[in-house]
């Protein structure tokens, strides 16, 4: 994948990243991997990239999409796709239609469960011609083995792993901007560690 990402060209999908599903990351801090989604529901909000958010059975185990969520990213989350139990959220309908009406090519993906909610849809996006970054410390997985298993067939399928610090570097392409301002801002305050 040779395109740079930009606030123009990507778009940001967050896939079940629900109170019940939360629970079950082991494999790095819960703590981070919220902090991290939440960053990236800011950025794309700073950088006007439309975002596509997806549950799955949030009347179950699974619980409701973070309100966090609610209050960075108010109507992507009243427009998000509520999956009724289908596993990769790519063979869904409805989420694959909102993926398409964003007119973007290039995804910024995280999913709770790594190993479960982001691998298959990462992926189907990758076979069906888009490029995808998978931000990892914005995923989890119950176990390491299975995220690391899950990161390489990402990886072997053409998938992009990366993390949220990068991404937004990334998509910044130049801090002395306003949104480069708002942005290094968002990393040195929820981001990254603290300046010792």
């Amino acid at each position: 994948m040779s395109q740079l990402f930009t606030p123009e060209n990507s778009a940001l999908l967050l896939i079940d990243h629900q109170v019940g599903p939360m629970k079950l990351i082991n494999n790095i801090d819960v703590e981070q991997a919220k902090r991290m989604s939440l960053a990236l529901a800011k950025a794309a909000k700073i950088l006007g990239i439309p975002v596509v958010l997806t549950s799955s059975q949030e009347d179950r185990l699974q619980g409701p999409l973070l309100p966090e969520l609610q209050e960075i990213l108010p109507e992507a989350f009243d427009k998000r796709v509520k999956r009724e139990g289908v596993v990769n959220a790519w063979t869904d309908a409805n989420f694959k239609a909102a993926v398409e009406a964003t007119g973007r090519k290039n995804l910024i993906m995280a999913g709770v469960t790594t190993d479960v909610c982001l691998v298959f849809p990462a992926i189907d996006a990758v076979s069906d011609g888009y490029n995808v970054q998978a931000v990892m410390d914005a995923s989890g997985s119950p176990y390491e083995l299975s995220e690391d298993m899950s990161r390489r067939r990402m990886q072997d399928a053409g998938v992009v792993l990366t993390a949220t610090n990068t991404m937004i570097a990334e998509l910044a392409q130049n801090w002395s901007t306003p949104e480069g301002q708002k942005l290094i801002q968002l990393l040195f305050t929820e981001v990254l560690p603290p300046i010792q």
